[in-house]
């Protein structure tokens, strides 16, 4: 999770998750929106597939991008945002 405040004004933080495979993106996003779901948190607004190898869930002020392992490596998200804060990294 980056905190990001510093370097845009859409958003505050974000969460860059990976999945190995369509159904685990699937079940990435899945659980994320469950969770949220269950404290009446809805995303503002989403888009994606497991096709394209990158999911983006977006709750204002918090937006998560689930990446196929290829979508990752190619848009790398973490070095284009280096500047920010890494609040959580778990791998």
């Amino acid at each position: 999770m980056l905190d990001v405040r510093s370097q845009v004004g859409f958003a505050d933080f974000f969460v860059i998750m990976s999945g190995g495979s369509a159904r685990q993106l699937d079940a990435i996003q899945d659980e994320v929106v469950s969770k949220l779901k269950q404290d009446k948190v809805a995303p503002l607004h989403y888009e994606g597939n497991t096709d394209s190898g990158w999911l983006l869930l977006d709750y204002g002020d918090v937006i998560g991008h689930i990446f196929a392992p290829e979508q990752r490596a190619y848009y790398r998200l973490d070095q284009l945002w280096a500047d920010a804060e890494t609040v959580l990294h778990i791998q």
